[in-house]
């Protein structure tokens, strides 16, 4: 059996202004706070002696691949990366950056806004745009159904109540 794995497919290249200036926070963070903080803590624990045994010279460069490894990252995916800063001419369709309140057959309601795939788990409510109700739900209007199909093979019935674009 091999390792290997097939790779990820590729995420919308689509975020909001909110989403950018949280990555770009980190980013700045990362560089300059603290990987300075953890290459001086690296240095201390170096010019202790035997770096083979030192456990915090040793943890100190594991972190620091960490923190390099996400700051490649995130300069990467802020470089091609598209910001949606502006709601669309026609508010009255679903597009990228929309709450959306949906209303299921018991009367329940919940309310999702459509973001890049970098911005989902940070709020509740938030659903990326490459996920099945997301797609389901682009360009729809108020008091359209939709039926999402579940991965255990029944399906949901979602009526659409309203429509937000405001932050």
């Amino acid at each position: 059996m091999s390792r290997w794995r097939p790779p990820a497919p590729r995420s919308s290249a689509y975020i909001t202004a909110e989403g950018y200036k949280r990555l770009n926070d980190e980013l700045k963070y990362l560089w300059k706070e603290k990987r300075p903080q953890v290459t001086q803590a690296v240095k201390e624990a170096a010019a202790q002696g035997d770096r083979s045994e030192n456990a915090e010279y040793i943890y100190g460069k594991k972190q620091l691949r960490e923190i390099d490894r996400r700051i490649r990252y995130l300069s990467k995916r802020l470089d091609g990366i598209s910001v949606v800063d502006r709601a669309p001419e026609d508010r009255n369709r679903i597009y990228f950056g929309a709450w959306v309140t949906l209303e299921d057959d018991n009367g329940e309601t919940r309310r999702h806004r459509i973001v890049g795939a970098d911005e989902i788990g940070d709020q509740p409510g938030y659903i990326s745009v490459d996920a099945p109700l997301a797609r389901l739900l682009l360009k729809k209007q108020v008091d359209e159904e939709i039926w999402l199909q579940r991965p255990d093979g029944s399906e949901s019935c979602y009526y659409i109540v309203a429509i937000d674009y405001s932050p």
